[in-house]
């Protein structure tokens, strides 16, 4: 079986799932569909690809957090079995994906079953490994691994428990998977260990954790969690530690997101003050009660997210992946013809001046005897003509390339700053080919109709946002209007005018 048909039976398998779990998603998998032959048809992405493959179609919580900030015994405590290690010291130092199984045995998977299968949210990520530090991605089981365990609560959702922040903060690779699980969650809870009430030796964590994520436009998705705050009511003034862990986030510009105190129900230190005791026990159930109740909500934002990454991706490609293309093709047509001006112009003048020296010319008449041959028949200077255009042909197309090659560099890192996960050089390429004259103004697959289809999505995704809102919310309050029933999802080729259809080749040319 080949790649692509991988992916159209994951797609399929992913339709028949949401049918009947969710049939808005089900038809923004048909909108990806239709974003996937735009990409293709540009060169964006390989037939081997779907953006839909490049986002979780779970629900996703990530919990991260310095060593020993109480994670694992959270992570137990919600899903009622003693699935993560716990302790005082670093117990793990690999991202674990938690996910339900029906087996009431918990298994371990190595990293390679994340990596290979797109349904999870760290697929291919060996690539993007590999890209910040050279040889870690065929490292995978050492930052990576699956766990499945059978607890109800997490039927329906993904949870990722990272490794403690303080020892990895100079593992470039670690921080780029942080990054990447980040991007892709539905709610990120972060935790801090209340039992050192000194923040500012935490300064490094608190820069990754919190300022890089205050200018989020998905800020609201983190909750903030002073974890262990039992000990410090026995050991420290806990309102002092309280207001010092707020102003160091404060200090790094937290202003959204959620900031909450607990400790744990089963691993906790007895508070020797009853009053006091009373009172921390109140706040955590309250927290608690309200970190659950978000995560059990993350199946309402996962829709939103999803059908919020398709209208943001077809955006990209539009504002910002076909201007880059763009500027790289008008770079390389410019250095092409330069480059032809000073070959052909240096090999005119070479050729001038060795004949001139020969004496070949009699005034402005050439004499050369291979001249007079050519001049001879027809036959003769059809050979010439025909000998001539194939040479200049030939050095033209290898001058073609050498412009090509030296914008490689360039080209990489304009894809790298791309928001969109796209081929830009393989799109590059598709607009060079020898047979695409310099004078071709359209790029490859990119005209009228995909500007159109492209408009189509995005008007798709309003549309299933429109949905989402009737499906989840009701303002008018009547029962006869409540509720959600799906419209039988159309492709955005079909949604064209069909007076302006035309067939589209992979060249982006109409027939």
């Amino acid at each position: 079986m080949t790649d692509q048909n991988i992916i159209n039976n994951r797609l399929k398998h992913l339709e028949t799932h949401l049918e009947q779990e969710n049939p808005v998603l089900l038809s923004a998998v048909r909108s990806f569909r239709d974003l996937d032959r735009v990409a293709y048809r540009m060169g964006l992405l390989d037939r081997t690809e779907s953006f839909a493959t490049q986002i979780p179609w779970w629900p996703l919580i990530s919990i991260l957090g310095t060593f020993s900030a109480g994670k694992s015994t959270f992570i137990n405590n919600y899903l009622g079995v003693q699935l993560q290690r716990s302790g005082n010291q670093a117990v793990d130092d690999r991202f674990t994906v938690i996910c339900y199984s029906e087996d009431p045995t918990p298994h371990t998977l190595p990293g390679v079953a994340l990596d290979s299968d797109p349904r999870f949210p760290f697929y291919k990520i060996s690539r993007e490994i590999e890209l910040v530090a050279e040889g870690e991605g065929n490292r995978i089981d050492a930052y990576l691994q699956l766990k499945s365990c059978n607890s109800e609560r997490l039927k329906g959702k993904i949870l990722i428990d990272s490794p403690g922040f303080d020892a990895d903060a100079q593992r470039t690779s670690t921080l780029r998977i942080t990054d990447h699980m980040v991007d892709l969650s539905d709610l990120v809870l972060v935790f801090f260990d209340a039992r050192h009430p000194e923040p500012g030796a935490m300064r490094d964590t608190l820069e990754h954790l919190v300022s890089k994520t205050i200018h989020r436009n998905d800020s609201g998705k983190f909750l903030y969690i002073l974890n262990q705050i039992d000990t410090t009511a026995n050991e420290d003034n806990p309102e002092e530690v309280i207001a010092a862990w707020q102003r160091a986030l404060g200090e790094h510009g937290l202003t959204a997101g959620r900031f909450f105190t607990i400790y744990s129900p089963t691993a906790s230190v007895q508070i020797e003050d009853a009053t006091l005791r009373q009172r921390y026990e109140g706040k955590r159930d309250r927290d608690l009660a309200e970190i659950y109740s978000r995560m059990e909500q993350v199946e309402v934002e996962r829709a939103y997210r999803i059908v919020g990454s398709l209208e943001k991706t077809a955006r990209e490609i539009e504002e910002f992946v076909v201007p880059a293309l763009h500027k790289a093709v008008s770079r390389w047509k410019k250095r092409t013809l330069w480059l032809d001006s000073l070959v052909f112009g240096a090999l005119a003048i070479v050729f001038l001046g060795f004949s001139i020296s020969s004496g070949q010319w009699q005034g402005l008449h050439y004499t050369a005897d291979w001249w007079q041959w050519v001049r001879e028949t027809t036959t003769h200077s059809a050979i010439f003509l025909a000998a001539i255009l194939g040479m200049g042909a030939a050095i033209h197309l290898a001058l073609r390339e050498l412009a090509a090659r030296s914008l490689s560099g360039w080209l990489k890192k304009e894809q790298e700053s791309l928001p969109v996960k796209v081929n830009l050089l393989q799109a590059f390429r598709k607009n060079i080919r020898p047979w695409r004259s310099l004078l071709h103004k359209k790029h490859a697959g990119w005209n009228r109709r995909t500007r159109r289809m492209l408009a189509t999505i995005i008007n798709q995704a309003d549309d299933y946002v429109q949905q989402l809102n009737d499906r989840f919310t009701n303002p008018s309050g009547d029962q006869a209007t409540g509720g959600f029933t799906p419209a039988a999802p159309t492709s955005a080729e079909e949604q064209l005018p069909k007076e302006n259809e035309h067939a589209i080749n992979d060249e982006g040319r109409t027939s």
